[in-house]
């Protein structure tokens, strides 16, 4: 995981779904207490503006034995949205899920193309639930802003 929010791009790790069913936030690793998401109230910790991307890159890969380079998972891997009304926000959740990550490895860009238009949203939208206990994905974030 990289601490470098400047750049084309930013990789935020391997983020690991240790117990399917409860979800795991993408930016995790580099603001564990999410001190710059965008519904965090501004205090001492907090940056002067809050990350935003124009896509998401997921690869549907884990840490192969004694850490030894990675490996294609085994099961699903879904991307969701935090819950809402009487929803659980996990990959039971169909009103939450927002992309599915086949099994096998392979690139999944989210949303599938950058286009033009400048749009740009929070990374802290999103979290990952999987199938398979200790498997998730490398997550890279593209086209920052609010650096």
């Amino acid at each position: 995981m990289q601490q470098q929010r400047t750049g084309p791009d930013w990789p935020l790790g391997y983020i690991n779904v240790a117990n399917n069913g409860t979800p795991v936030g993408i930016m995790s690793l580099v603001d564990p207490n999410n001190y710059n998401a965008p519904n965090t109230p501004s205090n001492v910790n907090t940056s002067e503006y809050t990350p935003r991307a124009k896509q998401i890159q997921f690869i549907g890969m884990h840490p192969g034995a004694n850490n030894n380079g990675m490996v294609a998972n085994t099961g699903y891997v879904y991307v969701v949205c935090p819950a809402q009304g009487n929803g659980t926000g996990n990959r039971s959740d169909y009103g939450s899920i927002v992309t599915v990550i086949p099994p096998g490895g392979g690139t999944y860009p989210f949303p599938i193309s950058l286009g033009d238009s400048g749009t740009q949203f929070s990374p802290y939208r999103y979290f990952l639930d999987a199938d398979v206990n200790g498997e998730g994905a490398l997550v890279t974030l593209i086209g920052l802003r609010g650096q």
